[in-house]
């Protein structure tokens, strides 16, 4: 979703994601953008609404939580730090993971690819985020970086154990196309390693 998705568009992306055939379910964490603060009056809906209507098609949403799948790996969503400008601070990645076990694999859905330090310290295994949308304008592409508003752009990173992946999305922001990268969908294999 985006501040100019249409009411009618998120009821259908809605839909679209609870017809999703999944092994362990469908999850959603939301980006800066998804509630509409920068424009609800445009799009007809609130953040509130698009959660009822994720719910409504088994869509489960994931705000600084921790769901246990198959009693084998931890799916962490995260609040989104845009939250924190709105007095909504969210859970430190220590308390989202103080009671884990940490023989199990673990998987942390954050919208801005920041905060790498302190997910990498407790460990988590595998951190997956968007938000820059790849850098989309060139040779503005890397500004985020530069700037410390992001800890990387695009591509696969990692710090101590910890994986970090940052895709550039299907979609863009603002202006309707990208110079500096492509608009994909990420497909990733989770493997176990035999021992």
């Amino acid at each position: 979703m985006d501040d100019d998705t249409t009411k009618e568009d998120m009821v259908a992306a809605c839909e679209a994601l609870g017809t999703l055939k999944t092994t362990y379910g469908v999850y959603y964490g939301f980006g800066n953008h998804d509630k509409g603060y920068y424009g609800p009056q445009y799009r007809g809906y609130s953040g509130d609404d698009l959660i009822a209507e994720l719910e409504k098609n088994n869509v489960k949403v994931l705000q600084d939580e921790t769901v246990l799948l198959d009693d084998r790996f931890y799916l962490i969503g995260r609040q989104d730090r845009s939250e924190d400008q709105r007095g909504n601070d969210r859970a430190s990645m220590e308390e989202l993971t103080a009671d884990l076990d940490t023989a199990k694999y673990s998987i942390v859905l954050d919208h801005q690819p920041y905060e790498y330090e302190d997910q990498a310290t407790v460990g988590v295994d595998l951190v997956l985020s968007g938000h820059t949308h790849g850098g989309q304008l060139f040779p503005l592409n890397r500004m985020g970086e530069l700037l410390g508003i992001d800890a990387k752009t695009y591509g696969l990173e990692q710090q101590k154990n910890t994986n970090f992946i940052v895709t550039s999305g299907i979609s863009d922001w603002a202006i309707k196309f990208k110079t500096g990268c492509r608009s994909e969908y990420v497909v990733i294999d989770v493997r176990e390693i035999s021992q």
